[in-house]
């Protein structure tokens, strides 16, 4: 999913390409966008849904869209489907992503020191379902917008207790979708010279919060008083 300028054409034409060497098999590549110039051809191009969202002046709609995935009729798309963000690293096989068990299976949130008690949201960087099968989401989300935004931090917090409460939120299996931030930068001060590193058994990295991938590739953290060396393996995974 790509909107406004934060991220141009490029990421999806890497992305698509990250997943054409990593995944066996054909597969249709979908990206629900305002803007498809530039997108390569093998890339499916749709119109994002409206979410009719109440804005204030100035106020974004941000990640909520992605509940968008959700309609009952996406675009008369069927089957299964992967959503993935568009500052990704696929570094390793995506195939078992596909046969895991679960009827909505998403990355457990990264743990933080200063949260208590039982952790249930996902982190929606990586997550698969049905098309068409949790239309209820999106629907519940559009009857309750002003009351889900008052309750839920944002779209990731709300899907996952939703799903929770129905039995039907699943996590992918520790280790597949590492963080960039907390588990492929090497503990201080070895940071200064030791480069960031794919962690054993990682499928993809998950890039959130300070570092996206062309900082990292450029040895380049948007944080004060932290340092990183340059992570070279991103741009190997972007080669087309």
């Amino acid at each position: 999913m790509k909107w406004g300028t934060k991220y141009g054409p490029e990421y999806v034409d890497r992305l698509y390409g990250m997943v054409r060497r990593h995944l066996s098999g054909d597969f249709n590549f979908v990206c629900l966008t305002d803007d498809a110039k530039g997108i390569r051809p093998e890339v499916q191009c749709l119109p994002i849904p409206p979410l009719n969202l109440n804005l204030k002046p100035g106020q974004r709609d941000g990640a909520w869209k992605k509940l968008t995935t959700f309609e009952a009729d996406l675009h008369g798309l069927r089957g299964t489907a992967m959503f993935m963000d568009l500052d990704v690293v696929v570094v390793g096989s995506l195939d078992d992503f596909f046969t895991q068990p679960g009827a909505f299976n998403i990355i457990h949130d990264y743990p933080r020191f200063w949260r208590f008690g039982q952790r249930i949201v996902g982190n929606s960087s990586v997550y698969r379902f049905e098309l068409g099968a949790h239309a209820d989401v999106l629907a519940y989300f559009r009857d309750h917008m002003e009351e889900v935004q008052r309750e839920y931090r944002n779209e990731q917090d709300f899907l996952s207790h939703y799903l929770h409460r129905q039995g039907k939120l699943n996590y992918w299996p520790t280790g597949w979708c590492p963080s960039f931030k907390y588990d492929c930068i090497p503990t201080w001060p070895t940071n200064y010279w030791k480069p960031p590193f794919v962690p054993a058994g990682a499928r993809i990295v998950i890039f959130h919060g300070e570092v996206n991938p062309p900082d990292a590739l450029a040895g380049k953290r948007n944080k004060r008083f932290a340092h990183i060396q340059p992570a070279t393996w991103v741009g190997q995974a972007w080669k087309a």
